[in-house]
């Protein structure tokens, strides 16, 4: 039988809906004081899980450098039949981008495939921008350094599920704590009468992302329309003649339970339902007295999930949560094989998804409000592998909202040349140019955290020349 302390029982117990905060702790900790708390602001991250391909999903455009990557990729290029008229990586079918920082790159060009038709609308309206070459750093590198062994890199690089710890919490697999909540622990501390329960949401998993040091996540359905609770559930309990009876007769056991009992594992769960039924009541109150938004979303896990969202940030004046931040997942894109055929899928669902998302954030006025940005375990290798690409390391993300500096590319987008020194030895994934941190501290500037309180965030972040890359208005 394994051994299950009482600490981890409790963490995933809470992020599952049982329990969201302990409120006692949190009048426990000592405050700071943010940079600024004022008004309505979230944050929604959206995590690709398997590692994007980002040679894939921003492409060369300018002749010369489209046949540079057509001839590293030749395999890849070769299964998307891309010399056809009719391919999606034929270079005329290619959505060209139009950055106001286009002069920046000595004439290159650069493109969006057909898939992500939204977000090249979004890009060239001003709303989305593009950040290149982003990915864990402890310090800035290149291939020189990796090859001399001077460098100071992550560790497990190349392994997903360390990566993906990485970067939410800048750690390996199993620290508990991770950025996003560790931002909110700073808002909360200065902003004591606002409602940590809903601070931290998501409709996924629960990963460490929305964990801090007394900020939990609050677990909700993809639908939106109820949370995971063991009074709500209907497969717990059921719908048989009797069965409103056992939940009222359930409902009142919890709520007069004796928490004393000095069995700690039974005066925890007692607790942790407790508190549970009471938030699934004030979500699930604020939620049915809210008014049908008029945007509609697609079915599929990403957009069902960007739904669940913008229904809570509808709510947010209710749930008494003037700082929000949000997780939101989407598998399927560990692509070693067949990857002209799952990646589209892939860029569609991202795409449908945040454009729905901001058509529902301008229906409730708040697009200026909100930054949505993704975050993937890592990029892919530039060297093909025939149909498919390997594990690699940095990679390109999107932020979008109404207060991104958006229609810019920051950071660097790299020539597809596997030998110069932004590409890593062996299959030439990208090396970083812009550390997670760098990336994560952007928004937490604009989010409210003064620089001290990123200090405490990103340990790194003053091993980086820039700590606001300047892709949000603040």
């Amino acid at each position: 039988m394994a051994n299950i302390s009482r600490r981890h029982f409790l963490r995933n117990t809470s992020a599952m809906g049982f329990a969201t905060s302990f409120g006692a702790l949190s009048a426990l900790a000592p405050r700071a004081h943010a940079a600024s708390t004022g008004g309505y602001k979230a944050m929604v991250c959206i995590s690709l899980k398997g590692g994007m391909d980002h040679a894939d999903t921003v492409l060369p455009y300018d002749q010369a450098s489209y046949d540079k990557l057509a001839a590293t990729r030749a395999s890849l290029f070769e299964s998307y039949d891309s010399t056809n008229g009719t391919s999606s990586r034929f270079r005329e079918n290619l959505l060209k981008l139009n950055p106001n920082n286009g002069a920046s790159f000595g004439g290159r060009e650069f493109a969006l495939p057909q898939a992500l038709a939204p977000l090249h609308q979004m890009f060239e309206d001003g709303d989305l921008a593009i950040v290149g070459g982003t990915g864990p750093l402890i310090e800035p590198t290149a291939r020189e350094f990796m090859s001399n062994g001077t460098a100071i890199l992550p560790n497990r690089l190349y392994s997903h599920n360390d990566q993906q710890s990485t970067w939410m919490s800048l750690s390996l697999e199993g620290r508990g704590k991770g950025w996003g909540g560790l931002m909110l622990d700073a808002i909360n501390a200065s902003s004591p009468s606002s409602n940590a329960d809903f601070m931290a949401i998501t409709p996924s998993s629960n990963d460490a992302f929305l964990f801090g040091n007394t900020i939990r996540p609050y677990r909700i359905s993809n639908t939106g329309a109820t949370v995971l609770s063991s009074l709500t559930d209907n497969r717990l309990i059921g719908v048989r003649p009797g069965a409103f009876e056992a939940r009222e007769r359930l409902e009142a056991l919890i709520k007069t339970a004796n928490l004393s009992d000095e069995k700690l594992f039974s005066r925890d769960i007692r607790g942790i339902n407790a508190n549970s039924l009471k938030l699934s009541q004030t979500y699930t109150t604020a939620l049915n007295n809210s008014v049908p938004m008029a945007t509609t979303f697609a079915n599929d896990s990403l957009s069902s999930q960007m739904n669940a969202i913008a229904r809570t940030i509808q709510i947010q004046q209710s749930l008494n949560a003037p700082r929000q931040t949000f997780y939101a997942t989407l598998d399927g894109f560990d692509t070693h094989a067949l990857q002209a055929d799952s990646l589209e899928i892939g860029h569609t669902s991202i795409a449908t998804a945040i454009a729905s998302f901001k058509a529902a954030m301008l229906e409730l006025g708040l697009w200026d409000d909100v930054v949505v940005f993704t975050m993937s375990d890592f990029g892919r290798s530039l060297v093909d592998n025939g149909s498919g690409t390997d594990h690699g390391w940095g990679g390109h993300q999107f932020v979008a909202g109404g207060s991104v500096e958006g229609k810019n590319i920051y950071g660097t987008l790299d020539e597809a040349e596997a030998g110069n020194e932004r590409h890593a030895p062996g299959r030439a994934s990208l090396i970083p140019s812009v550390s997670v941190e760098q990336y994560a501290a952007t928004m937490g500037s604009w989010f409210g955290l003064n620089s001290d309180e990123l200090a405490g965030v990103f340990p790194n972040l003053s091993r980086f020349d820039t700590a606001n890359l300047g892709f949000i208005r603040t």
